[in-house]
């Protein structure tokens, strides 16, 4: 049987990513457990979706992050306590500092809503519709100091249909993203991910 693996959760917004893995965990026998999540907002819908699944919940606000090093302190410490093997990002939108990094090295997720290393950023879903692009997609990569620049675990992608709006293409990037964030921590947790003297990661089937 596989050990569950333990994750923290980073969130910012909705938590739409979270709720994706809460649901795979209890419907699909994803073998993660969710041991804590923290928020960077006190207003974020996620928290709710924490709470309603009983996951012990931080909340900050923006007087927390005036000095960053030391949130992102507290940020490492909460989270080891509770056990954390991985940081799952979703929809956080607090750059990281080396703080939480160095406490987890390469054990840091996060998900893009694009083909990197095309469309960095925060608004990578309206520039690669301002682009013009015919397919785009959904990233999850190992967070590290470099913005947008970790080594990419997992790509998915995602065409952009005649027809469509900017609405409609969003809407089939988070379902992809809903998908693959599990697939991934499914992986990790099967200790199917590895990464070579590159920095390439490899997921065996």
């Amino acid at each position: 049987m596989t050990d569950k693996l333990k994750i923290g959760v980073l969130l910012s917004g909705s938590g739409t990513n979270l709720q994706a893995i809460i649901d795979a965990i209890a419907n699909d026998g994803l073998p993660v457990e969710i041991v804590h999540v923290l928020s960077s907002r006190p207003d974020a819908y996620g928290i709710e979706r924490a709470r309603t699944a009983g996951i012990p919940v931080t909340v900050f606000d923006r007087t927390v992050y005036e000095d960053r090093e030391a949130a992102d302190g507290r940020i490492a410490a909460i989270m080891a306590e509770a056990g954390a093997e991985y940081l799952v990002m979703a929809g956080y939108m607090r750059k990281l500092t080396p703080v939480v990094l160095d406490a987890f090295p390469d054990h840091v997720l996060n998900l893009h809503p694009a083909l990197l290393p095309s469309f960095k950023g925060a608004h990578a879903i309206q520039d690669a519709w301002d682009a013009g692009v015919k397919v785009t997609g959904v990233t999850v990569h190992l967070a590290n100091e470099d913005y947008d620049k970790g080594p990419i675990v997992a790509q998915r992608a995602v065409p952009v249909l005649e027809g469509d709006d900017i609405d409609a293409l969003e809407a089939r990037i988070h379902e992809t993203e809903h998908v693959i964030y599990p697939e991934v921590l499914r992986a990790i947790a099967e200790g199917r991910m590895t990464m070579d003297e590159r920095r390439i990661i490899h997921i065996a089937e």
